[in-house]
């Protein structure tokens, strides 16, 4: 039942199509390398932008780096960019934007092209797409470097699963040109310790969702708290809003947002792989056991920090090097809500592949008029 849904097939081939986008960039190195240097060189900032789950890829990657050639990157969502755009750019601005698109064809992504294009002094664009058809595949320009990646990426479904994580990969590996031969085995081991967590975890994230809880919080901290973003929005579009969901780092979640927390919540925290951070993450999860009656805990990490069996319900361990670069392990803990989002849709009698009744979402959003004049 579970392989007759674009949705699961999807997020199961993950580790598959990274190592496919891996090859393209591998093949396409010299090229990245060349284009990206005349515009660093030359004093360029990177944006990277999209709109909803394109977003969350910069708002995950934005800390994560800093030690990479596109250090000093700022995630700003398209749809920021096309109502604002004077307060972001203006003529002394040189922007390198790097967009995220599963489609291309979205109104915001196109719209925000146009939109820095003509409030910046100075622009070149990375295009990391999924669709050889759509509009941003198709732009041309000495200024334009199109990142086109493995067809499977363009997710059939309405969530965007796999596309969301290769985009990610991929734009990391482009801001690591210099040494992705280097960095082969960091994607290869992302790559085979997700193989083994979804085999391992996915009869129990199951049994997670059949629980009839109404919200979920989902915590990270740095990197994470972007991936997390990502996560409460798959289990939140997959069940079409039954499940209402937020997010927060672990520390703001303190100031406020906790009051959210009820006897029907499920919590989701997304372990750091560094042992100084997780203190701060064991403290709140401890706290909140205490204090509150919940649905369920679900913890995403590396290896289990020494959480005792009775502090959680499903504890997912990647079991990656705790060393791994976050620009890339980040990708790994996104599967795990992944699989609860698409289990938890079946569990709400929806069709994870349109799991919209109402009609209020779609794979393409509609609806968007732009007033660029």
């Amino acid at each position: 039942m579970k392989n007759d849904f674009y949705t699961y097939r999807e997020i199961r081939q993950q580790p598959k199509v990274w190592r496919e986008a891996y090859s393209i960039i591998r093949a396409r190195k010299q090229e990245i390398l060349a284009f990206t240097d005349k515009y660093l060189n030359a004093g360029f900032q990177v944006i990277l932008t999209g709109a909803g789950t394109s977003a969350y890829i910069g708002d995950a990657l934005e800390p994560s780096l800093l030690d990479t050639r596109f250090k000093g990157a700022r995630a700003l969502a398209t749809t920021d960019i096309i109502t604002n755009p004077g307060l972001y750019l203006d003529k002394s601005s040189k922007i390198l934007l790097v967009s995220f698109a599963r489609s291309g064809n979205s109104p915001e992504s196109v719209g925000a092209i146009k939109a820095v294009e003509a409030t910046a002094g100075e622009v070149a664009h990375i295009f990391i797409t999924c669709n050889k058809d759509g509009e941003l595949a198709l732009r041309k320009g000495d200024n334009i470097l199109c990142i086109l990646l493995p067809p499977a990426t363009n997710d059939l479904s309405l969530a965007m699963t796999s596309s969301y994580s290769t985009m990610f990969l991929s734009c990391a590996l482009i801001a690591n040109i210099d040494h992705l031969e280097a960095d082969a085995p960091l994607v290869e081991e992302v790559a085979s310790c997700v193989e083994k967590m979804m085999d391992k975890y996915e009869d129990a994230i199951e049994k997670l969702a059949s629980r009839s809880f109404t919200r979920a919080i989902f915590l990270g901290s740095g990197p994470l708290k972007g991936v997390a973003e990502e996560g409460r929005l798959k289990l939140q579009e997959l069940t079409d809003g039954a499940v209402m969901c937020s997010f927060d780092s672990f520390l703001g979640f303190r100031h406020g947002p906790k009051a959210v927390v009820n006897k029907d919540s499920l919590m989701v925290y997304l372990l750091s792989p560094n042992a100084h951070v997780r203190r701060y993450e064991l403290d709140l999860i401890r706290q909140v056991r205490a204090g509150n009656q919940l649905k369920g805990t679900m913890v995403v990490c590396t290896s289990n920090p020494g959480l005792a069996p009775e502090e959680y319900d499903v504890c997912v361990e990647s079991g990656m090097s705790p060393s791994m670069p976050p620009c890339y392990g980040g990708v790994s803990f996104v599967v795990a809500c992944q699989l609860l989002g698409f289990f938890k849709s079946i569990d709400c009698g929806l069709c994870p592949d349109t799991p919209s009744v109402s009609g209020n979402i779609s794979r393409v959003v509609e609806g968007v008029t732009l007033y660029l004049d």
